[in-house]
């Protein structure tokens, strides 16, 4: 039978464990925030989720898998080095370890891909100027619809670019290549809107 102050020393021994072992889950709750703002303002894709709600469930989702099915891993892998931690501490470190490691590799992704994010915004930069430009000196019956041009790319340093008009079926639509600087301009016989190609899957 354990005498009293055997029960009080084993008491402390497994809180101290268990506050050892409880840094995961506060790391989750805040390193997910943490990704989704990384997601959103560094974005490690074309322009990212797009919003941070977009950027907490993906950040979510992807940390959610680490403390999963990588942690575990990790965490027997640290208990054959460590006998002395418990099950629980060790999964718990690994878990912790892994969420870091998840948000050193977004903040890193997002900086490798920053500057193809800057070529393609000065590529729709380039477009609208080009845009801009051709309405004004060829086709300024089209002057109202300049607030509302759509540009999609087609290729790569290739966009579609078109002007509403007048009339809702018959746009003013025009092929821009930022291969070069200024663009190169060459006018679309097609009338239809981009719309009438995204529903189709064409394009990009």
């Amino acid at each position: 039978m354990q005498q009293p102050g055997q029960v009080e020393r084993l008491w402390w021994s497994r809180l101290r464990w268990r506050m050892r072992g409880a840094w995961q889950w506060p790391a989750f709750a805040a390193l997910t925030l943490v990704d989704a703002v990384l997601l959103t303002r560094l974005p490690l894709y074309g322009d990212g989720p797009g919003t941070l709600v977009a950027g907490v469930l993906l950040a979510g989702f992807v940390n959610l898998f680490a403390v999963a099915v990588v942690a575990p891993l990790a965490g027997r892998r640290l208990r054959a080095r460590r006998t002395d931690l418990p099950r629980l501490v060790a999964d718990d470190y690994a878990g912790t370890v892994t969420l870091a490691a998840v948000t050193l590799l977004f903040a890193l992704g997002g900086l490798l891909h920053r500057p193809a994010i800057a070529a393609e915004r000065a590529d729709v930069g380039a477009v609208v100027t080009a845009t801009h430009d051709y309405v004004a000196g060829q086709a300024p019956a089209y002057r109202d619809g300049l607030a509302g041009i759509d540009a999609m790319r087609v290729e790569e340093d290739l966009y579609r670019s078109c002007v509403p008009g007048t009339d809702p079926q018959r746009w003013l639509c025009l092929f821009v290549s930022t291969e070069q600087r200024p663009a190169g301009v060459a006018l679309d016989g097609d009338r239809v809107s981009n719309d009438a190609y995204r529903m189709h899957g064409g394009f990009r």
